[in-house]
């Protein structure tokens, strides 16, 4: 039996709609080598055993996270990484679910927060990528769910948060690498 890895590191990024998470992700595991679920995984899952919003839809897509989350563990990942539109204080329960199960395996979690101005979410929301994976894709949608939330980085002491308003999704990769020391093994 192998024993999961004792210091598996989650790099949570978060941020609002439309502030380039998955992208930035996408990056990110392809120039460290590191596994990338996207939070819209778990959601796709979901809509089609329910359709969006049914009774236990959100039920079945937070045990879809943490099952993802707990075989990544055991299955020694050293890192991985996953994406949410973290708002506080309404998903600080799923980040503790998420610890939880990290810390049960003697893993942490990397929190990174990605952010730029309104006016460029506004630009980048209605791109035809964002509507084809079923994201909100119009400025008065992006708009209403701004308003109904607080997209702040999570208050921890290790997050760290960078503008993603002038730079390249690979810069702002790059950068999240080099200030967690992950080992950039991989160019284009």
């Amino acid at each position: 039996m192998t024993l999961p890895y004792k210091n598996m590191r989650l790099f949570f990024i978060h941020g609002a709609p439309a502030t380039g998470k998955f992208t930035v992700a996408r990056e990110l595991s392809l120039l460290t080598e590191t596994p990338l679920v996207d939070n819209h995984a778990a959601i796709d899952i979901a809509k089609m055993v329910f359709g969006f919003a049914q009774p236990c839809f959100w039920d079945l897509v937070h045990d879809l996270r943490m099952t993802t989350l707990r075989g990544a563990t055991k299955a020694n990942l050293p890192r991985f990484i996953t994406t949410a539109a973290y708002s506080h204080p309404v998903d600080a329960p799923l980040v503790e679910d998420y610890d939880s199960v990290i810390k049960e395996f003697g893993g942490f979690i990397e929190p990174v927060h990605l952010y730029c101005s309104e006016e460029t979410l506004m630009d980048r929301v209605s791109a035809s990528e964002r509507l084809q994976k079923g994201k909100i894709a119009s400025p008065k949608g992006l708009k209403g769910y701004l308003d109904r939330n607080n997209f702040v980085a999570m208050p921890r002491d290790n997050c760290l948060s960078l503008s993603t308003e002038s730079t390249t999704p690979e810069e702002t990769a790059i950068a999240i690498a080099q200030h967690f020391e992950i080992p950039i093994v991989s160019t284009k």
